[in-house]
C-alpha cells in the first residue's frame, strides 16, 4: 500500500471517528458541567483537525520533483507535523488557564455513570486508533502519521486521568481542576515529543548504527579489497532518502577504474535500499 494512500485511509478514519467522539463527549461535559470531559472533548475534535492536516500534508508531499523543488515535497510531512504539535500545545495552555480559574473559585463537578461510560468508551477507541496509526506508520515510515498517532495516544491518556479523577470525585472538591492541568501537561509532552522528531528530521539526522552495518556489508559484496568507508551524511525527504560518503580506493587505480565501483556501490544501495547514494572517492594512504 502506497503512503499515499496509507495517509488518506488513516486521515479519513481519524476523522469521522474522532468527530463521533468529541459530540459524545462534549454531550457528556455539559451534563455533568465538568471542565475536564469538555477539554477532553475539545482535544478530541483537535484530532480531528490534526487529521486534516495530514490528508492534506500527504496530498502535498506526493507531488512529483520539479524545478523549483528538485528533491520532491515529502517534507511537507515534518511541516504538518509541527503544525499539528502547535495545535496540541494551544490547547494545553487553554486547559491550563481554564483549570486554573476553576480552582481559584472552588468550583466542585459531580460526575456520573454517564461520565465513567463515555470516558472509559473514549479510552478504548482512541487507543485502537493510535495502534493504527502507529502501524501505519511503521509500515510507511510516515512522520505525519506517527505524529497523528501521538495524537490520539495523548487523548486516551488524558481519557484515563479523566476516569481516575471521576471514580475519585466525591472526596476531592478540586479534582476537576487537577485532570484539567494533568491533561494539559500530558499534551506538552505529546507536542514536545512531534516537534522533536520532526525537527531532527528537517535539520538532518545521523544515519542509525544498523543501517550503516547494513551499507557496510552491502559495500563489501560488490568490492572486498582494501576499502576505508567514512564520513555518512543521510538527507531524508521523506518520499525518498540521500546518502552521502566517502571511501577511499588504492591510489595506483586509474580514475576510470575508481569510478566503476563507486558506481557499483551506489547501484547495490539504491537496488537493496531505495536510498540514493553519492560517493566521494580519496586515494587509500
Amino acid at each position: 500500500m502506497s503512503e499515499v494512500r496509507v495517509g488518506y485511509i488513516e486521515g479519513v478514519v481519524s476523522i469521522i471517528v474522532n468527530t463521533a467522539l468529541f459530540a459524545l463527549k462534549l454531550w457528556a461535559g455539559v451534563m455533568t458541567g465538568s471542565i475536564a470531559l469538555t477539554a477532553d472533548a475539545w482535544h478530541t475534535l483537535s484530532d480531528s483537525l490534526s487529521s486534516i492536516v495530514v490528508v492534506i500534508a500527504v496530498k502535498l508531499s506526493a507531488k512529483k520533483a520539479d524545478k523549483e523543488h528538485p528533491f520532491g515535497y515529502g517534507r511537507w510531512e515534518q511541516i504538518a507535523a509541527l503544525f499539528i504539535a502547535f495545535f496540541l500545545s494551544i490547547i494545553a495552555f487553554e486547559f491550563i488557564k481554564t483549570s486554573v480559574i476553576e480552582f481559584r473559585n472552588r468550583e466542585s463537578v459531580q460526575f456520573g455513570v454517564i461520565a465513567i461510560v463515555v470516558t472509559t468508551a473514549s479510552i478504548v477507541v482512541k487507543e485502537a486508533l493510535a495502534q493504527y496509526a502507529f502501524y501505519l506508520g511503521r509500515k510507511t515510515d510516515s512522520a505525519v502519521v506517527k505524529a497523528d498517532g501521538w495524537h490520539h495516544r495523548s487523548d486516551a491518556l488524558s481519557s484515563i486521568v479523566v476516569l481516575i479523577g471521576v471514580l475519585f470525585a466525591k472526596r476531592f472538591w478540586w479534582i476537576d481542576s487537577a485532570l484539567g492541568v494533568i491533561v494539559a501537561l500530558l499534551l506538552f509532552h505529546a507536542a514536545y515529543s512531534v516537534i522533536k522528531q520532526a525537527v531532527t528530521e528537517l535539520l538532518g539526522e545521523k544515519p542509525s548504527g544498523d543501517l550503516l552495518n547494513k551499507i557496510t556489508d552491502a559495500i563489501k559484496s560488490v568490492y572486498g579489497g582494501d576499502l576505508d568507508v567514512h564520513h555518512f551524511h543521510i538527507h531524508n525527504y521523506v518520499v525518498h532518502k540521500e546518502l552521502t560518503f566517502h571511501i577511499r580506493l588504492n591510489g595506483t587505480m586509474s580514475i576510470g577504474e575508481g569510478h566503476a565501483i563507486a558506481s557499483d556501490i551506489e547501484r547495490t544501495i539504491e537496488e537493496r535500499f531505495g536510498i540514493i547514494a553519492t560517493i566521494h572517492v580519496e586515494p587509500l594512504k
